[in-house]
């Protein structure tokens, strides 16, 4: 009989896929115990209604393969996958809710159909029935709570930004941390802990998340400048439509030269931003340095996630599948 050493480490894909076939029917599961107003909004918002269905659960698929990393099984850790799910999409219909966006995944956002009221009821709906999966697991749910807070921490500080005209480089890289490392750390942490991890190997997973986190941010704030709309199911220069400080934004800004001043007499404007000026809005944060100051923090937090998963003590196979994850996050365009 192969033990899960001896079987050979599956590209990204090939855990993502695996990861959605453990992962779908126990969050198909969950959902169908939510009252039917606001099943009906999450259920739409997952994407179940049509044949491209929900996006790619890196989140969950960290739960999994962390819980092998340590020896445990991806079953044990499968109430952890759910939860950490439920939140980012409790996080996603509320943001879309906040940023007023128009598309996700190609398509009106859940406010445009059913109306923002019960787009907020419903992703209330997700982080309740979120903890409620959780409920047996312990310390699982304390270090739920904290990721979630920390994740609300950095939303209201990233609405916040959008009012000021003086945020700092340190401070958005903590609103970053905050809002999308939190939870990817979690995830890590969570499937450490359900797979039965000592607290230093549940810790260097939390660090691994955590840094993952931010440069997967960075990665997505790139991306809502320069990303194609029919890759990413969001409109051209949606983040600097809206004068969003993302990190390339605020790098550019922080830039003393003629480009980063430009940039930001363009951001302090009051009127509506034509096309022409969004264009000019992306040149300028090129110019002034926002997207290689982007790429090589990419690069320096990838290095130092990768450098916990070296240092832990996990399990080879895991440790590949949980690398190739991490350069799949970090090297994409959607």
């Amino acid at each position: 009989m192969t033990t899960l050493e001896e079987r050979a480490a599956r590209s990204a894909p090939e855990v993502l896929t695996w990861s959605r076939s453990l992962l779908d029917p126990a969050l198909r599961q969950a959902v169908s115990d939510l009252p039917q107003a606001v099943r009906q909004i999450a259920e739409y918002h997952f994407g179940w209604d049509t044949a491209g269905g929900p996006g790619k659960a890196l989140r969950p698929a960290l739960v999994l393969v962390s819980a092998e990393a340590v020896g445990g099984s991806a079953g044990a850790a499968l109430p952890g996958a759910v939860a950490v799910e439920l939140v980012h999409n409790f996080s996603l219909l509320h943001d879309d809710v906040m940023d007023a966006d128009q598309t996700r995944r190609h398509r009106p956002t859940a406010w445009r159909i059913f109306g923002v009221n019960q787009a907020i009821l419903a992703g209330d709906a997700l982080l309740a029935l979120a903890f409620k999966t959780l409920c047996f697991q312990g310390i699982g749910t304390s270090l739920l709570e904290r990721a979630v807070q920390h994740l609300i921490d950095g939303q209201s500080a990233d609405l916040a930004f959008e009012k000021r005209n003086d945020v700092g480089l340190g401070e958005c890289l903590l609103m970053a941390q905050r809002k999308t490392g939190a939870l990817l750390s979690c995830s890590c942490a969570l499937g450490g802990l359900l797979g039965g991890g000592t607290m230093a190997q549940i810790e260097h997973l939390a660090s691994f998340g955590e840094r993952l986190g931010l440069a997967f941010q960075v990665v997505d704030d790139m991306l809502g400048i320069w990303g194609d709309p029919a890759v990413t199911g969001k409109p051209v220069f949606s983040d600097l439509r809206s004068r969003k400080k993302t990190l390339p934004v605020i790098a550019a800004l922080s830039a003393d030269n003629p480009a980063g001043r430009a940039l930001a007499a363009l951001y302090r404007r009051d009127d509506k931003l034509s096309r022409g000026d969004l264009a000019n809005a992306a040149r300028l944060v090129e110019e002034a340095g926002g997207r290689r100051w982007s790429l090589a923090q990419i690069d320096e937090q990838l290095s130092r996630a990768l450098e916990h998963l070296r240092v832990a003590g996990l399990g080879e196979r895991a440790v590949a599948e949980l690398d190739a994850l991490a350069r799949l996050a970090t090297h994409r365009d959607f």
